[in-house]
């Protein structure tokens, strides 16, 4: 029995000794000195999950995540209006409400209008360019900069390819002919119609459809080929142009309220990093492979595809500048965030204009 309890005894030492020397290393590397608790969050969401690429790079979250984290994470994505109304999911987020939102930062100029930087801009960069400035440029500590003042820590998190400028009932041939047109519209581009003398409208994606047909809009954007496909814009309009100056591409988000961040241990935090990397590849991948089968059932369904002219892009172009001006002028939050992706996309050009075959 002796020999029993100094063999116990020992034991207990031996262990003693490996845990005290691993704490001593993770506080060496900067590695969580415990197991962190399991976390069970709530996920409200501005897109279905149904929704291809918009919700279904959310639903992805919930099943990687558990994966990646060995089921240390628990996200349950909830549909839109179940928790909160979709453009509701900020507010959800900040106050506490619920954990986590998918959204995209586009939605919430009411509330920041920098963070529309952080969507897609007009004219602006295509995903390469754009990742390229959030994450190395200083994007991302303005955009976290911008969030936290708001309780929300906020991770990109999806990412989609260009999507096309809209679904008309008639052609397009001038920049006269988007006068007092109703158009649903995302974002910058939407104020960018509204300087050429289109009224945009933004309006859920769930409510789009009805107001085409009904004619309560006179025009939309949406999204990709592949979703709008999926959305059925082709029954009620057949005119569908290209290229989307408005988005050439686009991020989304994983919203997460700062003070649940904030208790996370540090694994936990870079098993969301990292599974919101490979959802932003996901997405670009997935996106680029979904549009050629897209366009050749839209054109099978009668879709008439067509190309804006020159001359009508540099007018959008132009009436961007004015718009953006504008906005510097008026928020000092968004001159800042401008300043910095203008200074990288100015320094940036002397290599895309020499690394990249040109069209």
């Amino acid at each position: 029995m002796g020999q029993q309890r100094k063999l116990a005894v020992a034991f207990g030492l031996a262990a003693a000794l490996t845990l005290a020397s691993c704490t001593e290393k993770a506080a060496d590397t900067g590695e969580d000195a415990y197991v962190a608790s399991p976390v069970n969050w709530r996920m409200t969401s501005t897109y279905p999950s149904t929704l291809l690429q918009l919700g279904t790079m959310g639903k992805r979250l919930e099943t990687d995540l558990a994966t990646i984290s060995g089921g240390d994470i628990a996200l349950k994505f909830f549909e839109p209006g179940v928790l909160a109304p979709p453009f509701e999911t900020f507010d959800a987020v900040s106050y506490g409400a619920v954990e986590a939102g998918w959204s995209t930062p586009g939605y919430w100029a009411g509330k920041e209008p920098a963070l529309q930087l952080f969507s897609a801009v007009p004219f602006g960069p295509a995903a390469p360019e754009y990742l390229a400035w959030f994450d190395f440029g200083g994007g991302k500590a303005l955009f976290e900069e911008i969030y936290h003042k708001h309780n929300i820590h906020s991770i990109i998190c999806g990412m989609t390819p260009p999507e096309a400028s809209g679904w008309f009932k008639k052609p397009i041939n001038s920049i006269d002919d988007l006068a007092g047109l109703k158009i649903r519209f995302f974002g910058l581009g939407g104020k960018v119609l509204q300087e050429v003398g289109a009224a945009p409208q933004l309006i859920a994606g769930g409510e789009i459809y009805q107001a085409l047909e009904l004619g309560t809009i006179d025009a939309t954007e949406y999204a990709m080929p592949a979703v709008d496909h999926k959305m059925g814009f082709f029954e009620v309009a057949k005119h569908y142009y290209f290229p989307g100056w408005h988005q050439q591409s686009t991020m989304f988000e994983l919203m997460i309220n700062l003070e649940a961040w904030n208790k996370l241990s540090a694994t936990q935090q870079k098993q969301i990093n990292a599974t919101c990397a490979a959802n932003v590849r996901y997405g670009i991948s997935e996106g680029e492979a979904l549009q050629p089968d897209a366009l050749i059932a839209l054109q099978a369904e009668g879709v008439e595809l067509h190309s804006w002219s020159p001359e009508i892009l540099a007018e959008l172009e132009l009436a961007w500048n004015k718009v953006s001006q504008e906005l510097v002028e008026a928020d000092p939050t968004f001159a800042k965030v401008w300043a910095s992706l203008s200074a990288f996309r100015s320094k940036y050009s002397g290599w895309s204009d020499r690394g990249y075959l040109k069209d």
